[in-house]
C-alpha cells in the first residue's frame, strides 16, 4: 500500500477517565472485540484468571490501578490501532499530558452514576489545549445511573463541549434494557447471561412497533419515547467536521463490564475518528506526513522485561516511513542513530517490526541514548512543540537502607528518572538525592520500583518544602538558608521554597530575579535576549 493510504488505515487514541470509571476494563474489551486477546481479566482478576494486558506493572497488578502509560497496536476491520492506556490516578498527570501529545483523538470515558468527575475536567482541558476530537462514552449503564439529559447537559455546563447522543439508553441499572442507535433506527437489546450482553440488533419496525413495547414494558417504553423525543428534537445532529474540530463530543452509552455496546462503539469510532493529520510545529506551520522521516519521545520505560533489564523509548511516528535499521539524527544533528530493533508493543509483549507509518507508535530500545523529548528525523530537523515538565509540589529524600545494594540503588534512580516517574534533584557532596512530584502515590512508586526491581531497600524522608521554580544560574547566590537549591537531573538549577508565601515575599524582594515553571521557559527567556 501507498503511505496515504496506510495513514487513512491508523487511528492513534488514548483513554482518559477519573479513577474507577472503569477505563482499564474499557480498554481490555475494545482489545476483546478487535481480536487482540481471547480472555478479557476483571481489573481485579482472581488469581486463576488471566492478568490485565494493560496493567503490566507488578504494583498495577496488586493494585488495580494503572499508574503507567501502556502502548498497544492491533488490527480492526482493516484499520490499525495505536491505543495509549494513560495513568488513571491525577498524580501522574504529567505522564498523561506527555502521552496525550502523541494521539490523535480521545476516549472520555464517564461513570453513568457520577458523571463529570474532577480528573476528567483536567484531563479534557489538556484535549482541548491541543484540539484533539473527543469521543464520550458513558460507561456503567447496568448500575444505578443519573438522567441521560443530567449528564449531556453536565458535560455541555462543565466541559464547555456540546454534547451528541449517538445512541440513547433504554433505561438504567436494574431495568437497564439496552440502546437505540439515532441514525440507523435500530435497537440493540441488553439481557443479561454469564456469557455477556445480547449484542444484535432487533428488527423492529419504527420505535411504534408494538413489540417493542413488548420487550421492555409499557412504563419503560413510555419514558424512553419521551427521552427519544426530546433527545431528537431538541439537540444538536452529528457532525463529522464539528467534531474533528473539538466543537462537539458524539456521546455512547454501555457497559464495558458486561460488555454491552462494546463492539457498536468500536465499530462507530473508526468511521467518526480522525486519521493522523499532519502535526502543527512551534512556528504555526504544519509538518507533511509524506515527506522527511521524522518522529519524537514522549515516554520512556525501565524494566519492562525484567529478565533482560532493558530500557524502552516509547516514539510517536510524525511523518514519513520508517525503517528497521534506518539512520536517525537526534535533535540537532549532533549525534545519530542506527535504529536497529523497533518493536510493536501489546501491553508488555513486543514484536518486532520492520516498517512503521504515521500514527505508528513504536518502541525502541533505549542504552542510554534517548530522552524524553527527544526529536528523531532525517533531512531537516522540525521544531516541534516541546513537552511539558511540571514544577513539583513534594519534595523527599531517598535514603539507601543497605550499603551494598548502592549500585543497584544508583541505577535505578537513574533509569527512573529517565522516566519521568519523579524528578531527581542534586546537591555537591550529598550522596542522597532529593526526590519532587505532583502527588505522593508517586513517591510510593517510586521507592516500590526501586526495592521491586533494583533490589535497593530505600526510605522517604519528607522535606518541608511546597513549592520549586528554575533559575538562572547566575542567580544561585541571591537565595537565603530559608531556601534550598539543587541542580536538575539536567544540570539546571531548581530553587526550593518553604511555602508560596515565601515564594511570593522573594518575587517581592527581588523583581529582578526570574523565576521559571520549567526549565524549557528558561530557555526561552535566554533566547529572547
Amino acid at each position: 500500500m501507498d503511505l496515504s493510504t496506510e495513514i487513512q488505515r491508523r487511528r492513534s487514541f488514548a483513554i482518559i477517565a477519573h479513577p474507577d470509571a472503569g477505563k482499564t476494563t474499557l480498554t481490555e474489551k475494545l482489545l476483546l472485540y478487535g481480536g487482540a486477546i481471547q480472555l478479557a481479566g476483571h481489573v481485579r482478576a482472581k488469581r486463576d484468571r488471566k492478568k490485565t494486558k494493560s496493567d503490566w506493572m507488578t504494583l498495577e497488578q496488586e493494585r488495580g490501578i494503572s499508574i503507567s502509560t501502556a502502548a498497544m497496536q492491533f488490527e480492526v476491520n482493516g484499520h490499525i490501532l495505536n491505543l495509549l492506556d494513560t495513568p488513571g490516578h491525577e498524580d501522574f498527570s504529567e505522564d498523561t499530558y506527555r502521552t496525550l501529545m502523541a494521539v490523535d483523538c480521545a476516549v472520555m470515558l464517564l461513570d453513568a452514576g457520577k458523571g463529570v468527575e474532577p480528573q476528567t475536567i483536567k484531563l479534557f482541558q489538556i484535549c482541548r489545549s491541543r484540539n484533539i476530537p473527543i469521543v464520550t462514552f458513558i460507561n456503567k449503564m447496568d448500575m444505578p445511573a443519573r438522567d441521560p439529559f443530567e449528564l449531556l447537559d453536565e458535560v455541555e455546563r462543565i466541559l464547555g463541549i456540546a454534547a451528541v447522543p449517538m445512541l440513547w439508553p433504554i433505561g438504567s441499572g436494574r431495568d437497564f434494557k439496552g440502546v437505540y442507535h439515532i441514525a440507523d433506527d435500530s435497537v440493540y437489546l441488553f439481557e443479561r447471561t454469564t456469557g455477556g450482553a445480547y449484542r444484535a440488533p432487533v428488527d423492529v419496525k419504527g420505535l411504534d412497533d408494538p413489540e417493542l413495547k413488548e420487550m421492555i414494558g409499557d412504563e419503560l417504553y413510555a419514558s424512553f419515547r419521551e427521552g427519544i423525543d426530546l433527545a431528537t428534537g431538541a439537540l444538536p445532529s452529528f457532525d463529522k467536521k464539528e467534531f474533528h474540530e473539538g466543537k462537539i463530543t458524539p456521546v455512547y452509552f454501555g457497559s464495558a463490564l458486561t460488555n454491552f455496546g462494546i463492539e457498536l462503539f468500536l465499530k462507530e469510532f473508526l468511521a467518526i475518528s480522525p486519521a493522523p493529520e499532519a502535526i502543527r510545529l512551534r512556528d504555526g506551520t504544519q509538518l507533511p506526513t509524506s515527506e522527511q522521516f521524522t518522529a519524537f519521545v514522549f515516554k520512556l520505560q525501565a524494566n519492562m522485561n525484567r529478565a533482560h533489564r532493558d530500557r524502552v523509548a516509547f516514539v510517536r511516528i510524525a511523518s514519513g516511513v520508517f525503517e528497521r535499521g534506518m539512520t536517525v539524527f537526534v535533535n540537532d544533528k549532533k549525534k545519530t542513530a542506527k535504529l536497529s530493533s523497533p518493536v510493536s508493543f501489546f501491553g508488555q509483549d513486543r514484536s518486532t517490526i520492520d516498517q512503521a507509518y504515521p500514527g505508528d507508535i513504536i518502541g525502541l530500545i533505549n542504552p542510554g541514548l534517548f530522552a524524553i523529548g527527544d526529536v528523531l528525523f532525517t533531512g531537516n530537523a522540525p521544531e516541534f512543540h516541546p513537552l511539558p515538565r511540571f514544577a513539583p509540589e513534594m519534595f523527599a529524600r531517598l535514603i539507601p537502607e543497605d550499603t551494598s545494594k548502592m549500585k543497584g540503588f544508583r541505577k535505578g534512580i537513574e533509569e527512573l528518572a529517565e522516566e519521568g516517574v519523579v524528578q531527581v534533584f542534586t546537591r555537591e557532596h550529598d550522596a542522597s538525592p532529593v526526590i519532587g512530584a505532583v502527588g505522593t502515590l508517586q513517591f510510593e512508586v517510586f521507592r516500590f520500583r526501586i526495592q521491586d526491581e533494583y533490589g535497593a531497600p530505600c526510605r522517604l524522608e519528607a522535606l518541608g518544602f511546597e513549592c520549586s521554580r528554575w533559575i538562572r544560574p547566575e542567580d544561585k547566590s541571591k537565595f537565603s538558608s530559608y531556601d534550598l537549591v539543587l541542580n536538575d537531573d539536567r544540570g539546571n538549577p531548581v530553587v526550593l521554597f518553604k511555602s508560596e508565601f515565601r515564594m511570593k515575599s522573594f518575587q517581592r524582594e527581588h523583581p529582578d530575579v526570574p523565576l521559571y515553571e520549567s526549565p524549557h521557559l528558561v530557555e526561552v527567556a535566554d533566547d529572547k535576549k
